[in-house]
């Protein structure tokens, strides 16, 4: 029995010190805006030629925007207008504090830009007032219902990048 328990003990360990389990990392070790191009990019998932007019991660394809007809961005393409629009969007929240910038960045990249400077969560930030998570999670209808995976994906965005 002795030595099954030294057996499991040094099997456990053998597990926990293989460069496998390490490579697992917390999201929070991350700078938030990588945190931000993850969050999106496992909401949005990559859009393929079916779903136009969003391509990439989400991204609307605006009028005189033109991108390949015949294939679906590559992951790589995709990551790229991500990471552009994201930084586009965080830019129009510039005289917001750094943080609050990127959470208005990633909310905008879902809604809008004009539904977010219409909405509490954007007078709250812009009062001071930093008890925004109702308002911010009240963003989380599709089609006039109330979506459990939006709620689910404000939480994320909410926890992993709001700093109150």
């Amino acid at each position: 029995m002795k030595r099954i328990l030294i057996f499991l003990m040094a099997l456990v360990t053998l597990a926990v010190t293989t460069p496998v389990a390490n490579a697992r990392r917390s999201i929070m070790e991350l700078p938030p805006f990588e945190r931000a191009v993850l969050i999106i990019k496992h909401f949005e998932t990559l859009h393929q030629l079916k779903h136009r007019p969003y391509y990439g991660y989400g991204h609307r394809i605006l009028p005189g925007e033109h991108f390949p007809q015949h294939r679906p961005l590559t992951e790589k393409e995709a990551d790229a207008l991500l990471r552009k629009d994201l930084n586009k969007f965080i830019a129009l929240f510039s005289d917001f504090k750094k943080s609050d910038a990127l959470l208005l960045g990633v909310l905008s990249y879902n809604i809008g830009p004009g539904a977010v400077k219409k909405s509490s969560v954007y007078r709250k930030l812009k009062a001071g007032d930093r008890n925004i998570f109702k308002a911010y999670t009240a963003h989380c209808n599709y089609k006039g219902k109330f979506h459990k995976g939006l709620y689910k994906r404000r939480c994320q965005e909410f926890v992993t990048l709001f700093t109150p």
